[in-house]
C-alpha cells in the first residue's frame, strides 16, 4: 500500500547492483511513494549489475559516478538537478567495499593499501558526497540524507575486519556533518544500522550464512528484510521525520538491543 509519502519529492539513489540489493528496493519504494530520481553507480558495478531494468521500471536516468571522485559527483549533483527539475529533497548512499575482505585477508594482516580504498570507497565517498551537495547547494532546505551502515561499526565481528573501521567512520561522519548542514540548511543526515541481509555483497562476507541464522534467532523479531529496510528509509525522506537527524538508527528486530536469547541458548544446552 502506497501512502503519497514522496509525493512531489526529488532524490538520488545510489549502489541499487541488482534485484537482491537494498538501494534497489528503496528505489522501487520511493517510485511507489511519488517520488522522481536518478540513479547511479560506479561504472564497474553498472557493468556487473542489471541498473538498466530498475531505470526502466522507475522511469529514472542513469548518472555514472566513481563515488571517491569529487569530479564524478559535481556531475552527479549538478545534472540530477537539470532533469529533476530542481535541488533534490533524498539521496541515499549504498556504498560499500572492501578488497582485504573480497580477497580473504585477516584483519590482523590487512594490506594498507587495500585499507585505505575500504575507507575512500565506504566512508569518505560519504563526506565527499555531502561536501559536494554543500557546495552546490544541491539539497533543499529540510532534505535527507541517508547512508547504510552495520553494527559492527560499534561490537566486534570477526568477520568484517576493515569494514567495520570504514563504518564507524561513516556513521562519524554522520554526525559531523550532520550538525553542520542542519544548522545551514535544516538538511538531515542519518545512518540505518540494518539487519544482516542476503544481499550480493552481505552475502560475499566469510560465515554470512551462520551469523544470519544466529542474528535471526537473537532478535526478537527476527531480521529485518531488505523491503523493510526500504520502507524503513522511505520513512526517513519523507516529511514524517523532520526532526531526526544525526542519528544512528538500528533497523534490526530488536538484535542490537539483546544480551542472548532463548534460543540461542537453547542451541548451546544441545550441543
Amino acid at each position: 500500500m502506497a501512502y503519497g509519502l514522496l509525493n512531489g519529492k526529488r532524490g538520488i539513489i545510489s549502489g541499487a547492483l541488482d534485484e537482491k540489493s537494498i538501494a534497489w528496493k528503496v528505489a522501487l519504494k520511493a517510485k511507489e511513494e511519488g517520488a522522481t530520481f536518478t540513479l547511479t553507480n560506479a561504472p564497474i558495478a553498472m557493468r556487473m549489475g542489471a541498473i538498466k531494468q530498475l531505470a526502466e521500471q522507475c522511469d529514472a536516468e542513469i548518472i555514472p559516478a566513481d563515488a571517491t571522485s569529487v569530479e564524478d559527483l559535481e556531475n552527479l549533483f549538478t545534472k540530477s538537478q537539470e532533469v529533476l527539475g530542481g535541488k533534490v529533497d533524498f539521496v541515499l548512499h549504498s556504498i560499500g567495499m572492501s578488497p582485504n575482505i573480497r580477497k580473504g585477508k585477516a584483519y590482523t594482516d590487512l594490506n594498507y593499501d587495500w585499507f585505505k580504498q575500504s575507507i575512500d570507497i565506504s566512508a569518505l565517498s560519504f563526506h565527499k558526497m555531502l561536501q559536494t551537495a554543500y557546495k552546490l547547494d544541491a539539497i533543499s532546505e529540510w532534505g535527507s540524507v541517508v547512508a547504510l551502515t552495520y553494527m559492527a561499526a560499534q561490537r566486534t565481528f570477526p568477520f568484517y575486519t576493515d569494514m567495520a573501521d570504514a563504518k564507524a567512520v561513516l556513521e562519524s561522519i554522520a554526525r559531523s556533518f550532520g550538525y553542520r548542514y542542519g544548522k545551514s540548511h535544516k538538511v538531515r543526515v542519518n545512518t540505518v544500522s540494518q539487519s544482516p541481509t542476503p544481499t550480493t555483497a552481505g552475502g560475499g562476507i566469510g560465515g554470512f550464512d551462520k551469523f544470519y541464522d544466529f542474528a535471526d534467532k537473537t532478535a526478537p523479531l527476527g531480521n529485518a528484510t531488505a523491503d523493510q529496510c526500504a520502507d524503513y528509509v522511505i520513512t526517513l525522506f519523507s516529511d514524517l521525520t523532520r526532526m531526526v537527524t544525526m542519528q544512528n538508527l538500528f533497523h534490526d528486530g530488536g538484535f542490537s538491543m539483546t544480551g542472548i536469547s532463548e534460543d540461542v541458548m537453547n542451541l548451546i544446552s544441545k550441543e
